[in-house]
């Protein structure tokens, strides 16, 4: 009898928890879940809204999308990848545009609204209208090794590369490529972006 009574005592002690352990167990816990989440959202992707109706008729204002960060930390970003970035140093606010010019490349937009890349005509069908003010590639624009010639689908609402304010688009500045819609639910579905 003794015996049992010993297996049952250890059994209720194998049974008490340390409640100094279960609240460090849960305390490193959720520490793992915080930095998880900070690892995804600053190295994979994040989830960002449209803001104006500079990308319709691709986007709209009010679509969420996840932007991936991964593929361009292995490789660079191509003509017509529809990318987000911060337009200028220490800005809180992001443009997402599509990529026309890529480095090392010369821009230049005729006053018919045709783009021409390195001379040549550039065959493209995103832009929703043909471009009324080329802005400043009315004359040649000579991309660095680390720039890019953006603009947006909407030609004639967009801020983008033919604008001062935008400018040539540098690669540092570059968050991600837009991925996949998952707002509105009519919309759900991955980006085309060649």
């Amino acid at each position: 009898m003794s015996r049992e009574k010993e297996q049952g005592n250890s059994a209720d002690e194998e049974k008490k928890v340390d409640p100094k352990r279960e609240i460090l167990s849960w305390i490193f816990y959720i520490a793992f879940v915080i930095l998880a989440t900070w690892l995804i959202l600053h190295y994979v992707g994040q989830r960002t809204v449209v803001d104006g109706s500079s990308m319709n008729d691709t986007l709209t204002d009010g679509d969420n999308l996840i932007v991936e960060k991964l593929s361009y930390r292995f490789g660079d970003p191509e003509r017509f990848d529809i990318i987000v970035f911060q337009p200028y140093e220490d800005s809180s606010e992001y443009y997402i545009k599509r990529i026309i010019g890529l480095p090392g490349e010369t821009v230049r937009i005729d006053e018919d609204g045709n783009i021409y890349i390195n001379g040549e005509l550039l065959e493209e069908d995103y832009g929703k209208e043909t471009i009324e003010n080329p802005g400043r590639a009315s004359e040649e624009i000579t991309l660095g090794e680390d720039e890019y010639f953006v603009l947006g689908d909407n030609r004639n609402n967009s801020t983008d590369s033919r604008t001062e304010r935008v400018g040539n688009v540098s690669r540092d500045s570059i968050v991600g490529k837009a991925w996949v819609r998952i707002w509105p639910l009519g919309s759900i579905g991955l980006l085309t972006h060649q």
